[in-house]
């Protein structure tokens, strides 16, 4: 079935743009608005799968609509686009269940790549923006998606192959390219990947990173 997509920003110039680059791909786009407030309203009528947002916008910033349309549509996955990785608000749009956190210079077949993990409930965040997640995770260490886990008792469950694989997803490393560096198929990637969210009891990436940051696994400059 063909994913409903629903684009939100401020600039019709972008939102045209970027309408005529998802059709090319048959990306269904039912509707769009140009902020917040007016996400919200329609997102209940059209009823979209996937919701590409830009957080900042006058007359309803995307972290509000992001609030209230989890409240309402949990089932909805929203997309946050952002034009810088220093966005401050990256670390509360996770936590206020954003489905993913791209720039909006991603290339097209990236995107759309992105968009299609999602549907498989993968995590889609631009490299730069899942470093600085780690960061924020580090300074937030009492976060609700960490503090209930276990860590000792859980890391002492994973292979050495399976901690590889989460040192290289938790930098925002693709799982493609992840295989390449461990000389590995995309596919077996995903498997690793499935057992470590299983064995450590996580639900996506964005806590992988989580996880990741209070074992000290990866490192940032």
């Amino acid at each position: 079935m063909q994913m409903k997509l629903m684009l939100v920003d401020d600039h019709p110039l972008f939102i045209e743009g970027l309408q005529y680059l998802l059709g090319t791909h048959e990306i269904d786009v039912i509707g769009v608005a140009n902020n917040g407030r007016e996400a919200f309203e329609k997102a209940s009528i059209l009823k979209p799968d996937i919701i590409l947002m830009d957080i900042r916008m006058p007359g309803g910033s995307g972290l509000d609509a992001l609030k209230l349309i989890k409240a309402e549509m949990p089932d909805i996955k929203v997309v946050m686009l952002t034009t810088s990785d220093e966005d401050d608000d990256l670390f509360d749009a996770v936590k206020c269940g954003a489905s993913g956190y791209l720039l909006k210079n991603t290339n097209a077949q990236n995107l759309v790549d992105m968009l299609s993990s999602l549907e498989k409930n993968e995590v889609p965040l631009s490299p730069g923006l899942a470093a600085r997640l780690l960061k924020e995770f580090r300074r937030n260490t009492s976060n609700q998606m960490t503090q209930e886990i276990s860590e000792d008792a859980m890391h002492g469950q994973l292979t050495d192959r399976q901690l590889e694989v989460l040192e290289m997803v938790a930098k925002g490393v693709t799982y493609k390219e992840t295989g390449e560096i461990l000389g590995l198929s995309e596919r077996t990637v995903k498997y690793h990947m499935g057992r470590i969210l299983e064995l450590l009891h996580l639900e996506n990436r964005a806590q992988v990173i989580a996880y990741a940051a209070r074992m000290g696994l990866t490192e940032y400059k």
